[in-house]
């Protein structure tokens, strides 16, 4: 398993809709993409090689955990269900501040009436 250091560059942005759609808790793969298109308001449409593709690779650097036998489930349910691991919720948490920033950062040069 790799980890993730904490100096390490921001996510790529399918990550980072992962990780977001996460911080409300477990989640089933198909509701991680249902998720996505919410927060994004339908801008951004994950597929499911890129999820699966991208839960994976956060599962290998410990950000994201399966979940799917830690509960008792219907044995005709087939869904894989996923949370974020204790430095995924951090990782997703510092992500969610430098967005917030960078959006204030923005927002005060557009007040400023240096870009038009």
């Amino acid at each position: 398993m790799r980890r993730r250091n904490e100096h390490q560059k921001s996510l790529p942005a399918a990550s980072l809709h992962v990780v977001l759609a996460l911080l409300d808790g477990e989640l089933h793969g198909y509701a991680v993409m249902q998720r996505v298109g919410e927060l994004s308001d339908g801008a951004v449409k994950m597929g499911p090689g890129t999820l699966y593709g991208t839960l994976n690779r956060l599962v290998d650097d410990g950000l994201v955990v399966e979940t799917t036998d830690r509960v008792d489930r219907d044995e005709s349910e087939r869904r894989r269900y996923y949370e974020l691991s204790a430095s995924g919720r951090s990782v997703a948490l510092v992500e969610l501040s430098r967005l917030r920033t960078l959006v204030d950062r923005v927002t005060r040069t557009l007040d400023g009436g240096a870009m038009a």
